[in-house]
């Protein structure tokens, strides 16, 4: 484990924290990229963690040229919680970071600090570094196979990811044509302001219109809404039209936005003609509200463990037998793109062969 910040303090509580785990060794540190890059090649660390502003190689600087020696290694980004860290911390997961944690602002204390990194970093490292190392690891426990069902028409797509997700979600989004025929929700791990960014980045590169979900929307074929950071998103059905619903509600698995909340939802309103896709992140949230959807007769994807940044979720979800498919990523818009178009009518991608009752 390599910490690359410019502060003296932040690298010692981070260090000092690290090291309390004895599946963490800390082989180094560095206050700025250009030290952090001439290190690695003798310290040769499985995971690195690296601060956005720094002076004379800031981190975008430096996780462009560790990137053209070490493209698979893992690098977790520091960011601030602002516009700016939002901004840069997209900048660099477009780079090929592989996740971030941003700086607790709200912890003036050195004791509250250590809290926010055992919570926030440790987990990630460890899911990271193990996914890294995993070639040395013991042979994976097989699998349930895939559930095989005949699929019902799809009139709605909800996905859930985490780790490595703005650039999942940006291969997947990119692919899909602009005449989609169903609304997609999506709720992605990240804090307020992120989320704001995330939509906006995927509208740029989408012929679909990507939007940070607001209460009360009307969810409607051709967007793609993203829960917004510190709100749960659920669906709705208010007199014959489907909306957003936003709440705080208490965090699911830690998390808020969470997964499960918003494919309970989407089992209770759309009932067998819903999908669930589960990509890449750690953790099992979104597991409890894929069961929803498959008990209500929905169809439940997932992202294969190769193409994952993390295997937990989609993990999860195969595990637990719920999976239809499991794809690799690059594969999953003409897969989304296949499974919509069944029960419509030819020449009309939108309208629906049979009208549904929607439970």
């Amino acid at each position: 484990m390599l910490v690359v910040d410019d502060a003296v303090v932040v690298r010692r509580i981070v260090s000092d924290v690290l090291s309390e785990s004895s599946e963490i060794e800390v082989v180094g540190t560095a206050p700025n990229g250009r030290l952090a890059l001439a290190k690695i090649p003798t310290l040769d660390p499985d995971v690195v963690t690296l601060d956005i502003e720094m002076p004379e190689m800031d981190g975008l600087a430096t996780l462009t040229e560790l990137r053209k020696s070490r493209p698979q290694l893992p690098v977790i980004m520091f960011s601030t919680l602002t516009e700016r860290g939002a901004q840069a911390t997209l900048d660099a997961l477009a780079l090929g970071a592989s996740d971030y944690v941003t700086k607790p602002a709200q912890a003036r204390s050195a004791a509250l600090a250590q809290e926010f990194i055992r919570e926030a970093l440790i987990p990630r490292i460890l899911g990271l570094g193990r996914r890294w190392s995993r070639t040395s690891a013991p042979p994976p426990v097989p699998l349930p196979a895939p559930r095989k069902t005949l699929p019902s028409r799809a009139d709605l797509v909800a996905i859930g990811v985490s780790t490595g997700g703005p650039n999942a979600l940006a291969e997947v989004v990119r692919a899909l044509p602009a005449d989609f025929p169903v609304p997609i929700v999506v709720v992605q791990h990240m804090p307020p302001v992120f989320t704001r960014f995330l939509a906006d980045r995927l509208a740029s590169i989408s012929g679909l219109a990507v939007r940070e979900g607001a209460d009360g929307s009307v969810v409607r074929p051709g967007t793609v809404w993203i829960a917004p950071g510190n709100f749960h998103m659920t669906l709705q059905r208010v007199e014959g039209e489907v909306r957003l619903a936003l709440d705080q509600n208490p965090p699911e698995n830690s998390c808020r936005p969470a997964v499960d909340p918003l494919f309970r939802s989407v089992a209770q309103v759309f009932g067998r003609h819903s999908m669930a896709l589960i990509l890449t992140g750690m953790g099992h949230d979104g597991l409890e509200g894929a069961q929803e959807i498959q008990r209500a007769g929905g169809q439940v994807l997932a992202q294969d463990e190769e193409s994952s940044v993390v295997w937990g979720m989609p993990g999860a979800i195969v595990s637990a037998g719920l999976a239809e498919k499991v794809l690799p990523l690059g594969e999953v818009a003409a897969e989304l793109v296949q499974r919509t178009q069944v029960g419509r009518l030819p020449g009309h991608p939108g309208r629906p062969a049979t009208p549904s009752v929607v439970r």
